[in-house]
């Protein structure tokens, strides 16, 4: 019965550890800033080799010339590299490919 009882703490602790190492993954946080002479209608990032972009982040939101907004990417990936996309208010997009963005606080989308 004791050695029932240890498998079953056993199998408790491995689940806590794997679940607290889960979380330590985190969200990834920046303050997205537009560097450009346009209005950014739209932002995508995607993991890096992906054939499609994930969902607008910025949604109804347009980002004009100088502001700055907060993203949260909650995919919980261990990689930090991002393909990242800006589409502007004429349609003319912009891609940026492979960037860290653990690394910085502030990301400067420039054209």
């Amino acid at each position: 019965m004791k050695k029932r009882w240890m498998g079953v703490l056993l199998a408790l602790a491995s689940a806590a550890v794997s679940m607290s190492a889960q979380a330590a993954k985190g969200d990834l946080l920046f303050k997205l800033k537009n560097k450009t002479s346009a209005a950014l209608t739209e932002f995508y990032a995607s993991p890096p080799g992906t054939e499609d972009w994930e969902e607008d982040i910025l949604g109804q939101d347009v980002l004009e010339p100088g502001e700055s907004v907060k993203i949260t990417i909650g995919d919980r990936r261990e990689d930090c590299r991002y393909d990242l996309k800006g589409v502007f208010e004429d349609g003319e997009a912009v891609e940026q490919r492979k960037v860290d963005l653990c690394d910085t606080e502030v990301y400067e989308f420039t054209e």
